[in-house]
């Protein structure tokens, strides 16, 4: 008989603690970006089903995470039997929740005071909140140290559309030239071999030789010379003219840098020539947007109202600003802050 009492004591505890009221968490947010409701529930309901009460949020995408708690409510829940799950107990040791439970049972021994117990605590919620201030700063310190490492100074890199420099000129002259001068030794060497098998006449070797080697060696030289010298003047100078024209496809921005613009959208707005950031931030979001209708496929339901503001930063340089903005953003469109915590 004493087994069989021990037996339906020991259930009844189980069924007691299935039955419990709980403090715990209901998932809200998106894919890969959660965002909590601390809520009051029957432990038989399901995670994210009917809930007696909600108490506050948790979102821990932040750094540190940002935690809005009625911490009056939570103890008034916790006084009446509600059991925490691990994460909001360590929510509530982290919102001075527990540390009151603690100093009001201290209170009910009569080791404390009233006046003690709110002392403490005041002391306790203020030295948190400074280390979370100063946890916070130190975090957007970190945050703009990583994208300051991260854009680095760009080098500068000659494009593939740009005309061809004058240090590529000099070696075509330089082989030109040296082909002349190669025409001149090979004249000169020509004009003074011919005189030597006639060196044995005596007579003839002062008067023929002379106008002979004199009138191959300098006419030759001079019109062979001539249009060699003259061709790497006019050629080079016509190539270098034509690529000076196409250096403004070169200048075109990385539109795919914006918060919303993908490749396909950049695309559509290089067409109607806004190729830069300064361009896209003279547009209105109007006329982005109509462009965007007017294109084959559904970029219409996309939203441009931020991509001009996006870009005049981008244009001015301010990468920091730009970045910390765009994390705040959802796909290029502000986002409401109450608007997750709402049911």
């Amino acid at each position: 008989m004493s087994a069989l009492r021990i037996t339906r004591v020991w259930l009844n505890q189980v069924n007691f603690n299935k039955m419990s009221v709980k403090i715990r968490l209901q998932r809200r947010g998106r894919r890969k970006q959660p965002f909590y409701h601390i809520v009051i529930a029957d432990a038989r309901a399901p995670r994210d089903g009917k809930f007696i009460e909600k108490i506050g949020t948790y979102n821990p995408m932040t750094s540190p995470a940002t935690i809005d708690l009625d911490s009056d409510r939570a103890f008034d829940w916790l006084q009446k039997g509600a059991q925490p799950t691990d994460t909001a107990r360590a929510i509530l040791r982290f919102k001075g929740v527990m540390y009151k439970k603690h100093l009001m049972r201290g209170l009910a021994k009569g080791a404390l005071t009233e006046e003690q117990v709110e002392a403490k605590y005041q002391e306790w919620i203020t030295a948190k909140e400074e280390k979370v201030a100063a946890r916070r700063v130190k975090a957007v310190e970190e945050k703009l140290e990583f994208y300051k490492k991260l854009s680095g100074t760009p080098k500068k890199v000659s494009s593939p559309l740009a005309g061809p420099s004058d240090d590529e000129h000099k070696p075509n002259t330089e082989d030109k030239q040296s082909f002349a001068d190669s025409v001149e030794q090979t004249t000169v060497e020509s004009a003074s071999a011919t005189p030597t098998p006639e060196a044995p006449a005596e007579e003839a070797a002062p008067e023929a030789p002379a106008p002979v080697a004199e009138a191959p060696v300098e006419e030759p030289a001079k019109e062979e010379a001539a249009p060699v010298a003259e061709a790497p003047a006019e050629e080079p100078a016509a190539p270098a003219e034509e690529p000076a024209k196409e250096e403004a496809p070169a200048a075109a921005d990385d539109l795919t840098k914006i918060e919303g613009i993908g490749p396909k959208i950049a695309e559509i707005l290089t067409n109607n020539s806004i190729a830069t950031y300064a361009a896209l931030a003279a547009a209105s979001a109007d006329s982005i947007k109509e462009l965007l209708t007017n294109a084959e496929g559904n970029f219409g339901s996309h939203d441009p109202t931020t991509w001009p503001a996006q870009s005049k930063m981008a244009a001015d340089g301010e990468w920091d600003k730009l970045k910390v903005w765009q994390d705040e953003l959802d796909g290029g469109k502000v986002v409401a802050a109450k608007s997750e915590e709402e049911e």
